[in-house]
């Protein structure tokens, strides 16, 4: 079988690395446990478990299967060594961040998560034979090989972590980005005790003395950005005409249920539509209608202004406060049943905007292939 560039080899390190982070999360007070690391595997299997738990294992680790299977038969692997590949890999993987559990005091190392945790790899791993079986990785290509250019790997990864970003809450819509914020509480925590300390902290004290709420003249162009961004992403690695028009409808549909259904996990399903303000709307309709407007646009062209339509969003949010209630939601996700997915959606939504950025640059100085 001839061999492919896949996109699903960048998203199983990301999606790896996601998993590392949400297992070990939060990182802190790191200890040699009083017995073996391996005791937890001959230990009975627990009566306290809760079908959120059960649900979250399994599910967790079938995505990784799936992305494992299709990077190998992409890579020429056949249907069994890959299938036997992805299941090795998931459970050495979830065996791994099992053991490292023994050494954190806040989480605890089970062998039904890990069980669990197997038996969603190869879950994900037999769907994605089955898809594979009935000729769907084909199909893929052929569609992919219409729709996009060769080399479209890392312009497709971001654009299905997107989606995964918009999760988290955010301080306003399709507002990912949002790391200052933690960046000076970690600096002023660790400077709090040196030298520096006397220098530093009035200038941090005024950066987190924010107002109220953004003007809605930020706030119109934040989320037209935040929808325009993507758009243009996907208009760097596609060909021009009617198709990124389309590219640039389906980003606008994905990007509001990500938003109505972080909304609704977030305040509750009867208010899963509370970001439909005036400002919201007259702004997404905005943002969708420069990106019909660009869709004949050069690739190097679109990368370019793909480029500044980020750096104004990432402007925008910086200045965006943090509201009761957007902080009230996001320790929910923080300490509560959110935990398992709060570490790698709030990575994906405080990173995207710059690792987008990352790779525009990159493109920018490539040869168009």
């Amino acid at each position: 079988m001839p061999t492919h560039r896949s996109s699903a080899v960048p998203l199983v390190w990301m999606y790896a690395a996601l998993i590392v982070y949400a297992s070990l999360y939060p990182f802190t007070d790191w200890r040699v446990p009083g017995v073996s690391p391996w005791a937890f595997l001959l230990l009975p299997w627990s009566r306290w478990w809760t079908g959120f738990d059960l649900i979250s294992n399994l599910l967790g680790y079938m995505p990784l299967g799936a992305l494992l299977f299709g990077a190998l038969v992409r890579s020429g692997w056949n249907t069994g060594r890959a299938l036997a590949l992805a299941l090795a890999l998931g459970a050495g993987l979830s065996l791994t961040m099992e053991l490292l559990q023994n050494f954190l005091p806040q989480r605890v190392s089970s062998n039904v998560d890990l069980a669990l945790n197997v038996a969603g790899t190869g879950c994900g791993a037999l769907l994605g034979a089955l898809v594979h079986t009935l000729g769907g990785v084909e199909r893929w290509q052929q569609l992919r090989e219409r729709w996009f250019i060769a080399h479209s790997a890392g312009g497709l990864s971001l654009l299905l972590l997107w989606p995964v970003g918009l999760l988290v809450p955010a301080p306003v819509t399709l507002g990912t980005g949002q790391v200052w914020p933690r960046l000076r509480d970690a600096l002023a925590e660790w400077l709090s005790d040196t030298s520096l300390a006397a220098w530093t902290q009035p200038w941090l004290q005024a950066n987190a003395d924010a107002p109220t709420a953004l003007a809605p003249g930020s706030e119109f162009i934040a989320i037209a950005f935040g929808l325009l961004g993507p758009c243009l992403i996907a208009f760097t690695v596609s060909l021009p005409g009617w198709r990124r028009m389309l590219l640039a409808g389906g980003a606008a549909s994905i990007g509001l249920l990500a938003t109505t259904l972080s909304t609704a996990l977030n305040f509750g399903p009867q208010h899963a539509l509370a970001w439909r303000t005036p400002t919201a709307l007259a702004a997404l309709a905005t943002g969708l209608a420069l990106a019909l407007l660009l869709a004949w646009v050069p690739r190097r062209a679109a990368a370019g202004l793909a480029l500044v339509a980020l750096a104004v969003l990432v402007a925008q949010v910086a200045q965006a406060p943090s509201d009761p209630y957007f902080a009230e939601s996001l320790q929910s996700w923080e300490q509560g049943r959110f935990i398992r997915f709060h570490g790698a959606a709030r990575w994906v939504g405080w990173l995207w905007p710059y690792a987008a950025m990352v790779y525009l640059l990159v493109r920018l100085g490539a040869r168009d292939p």
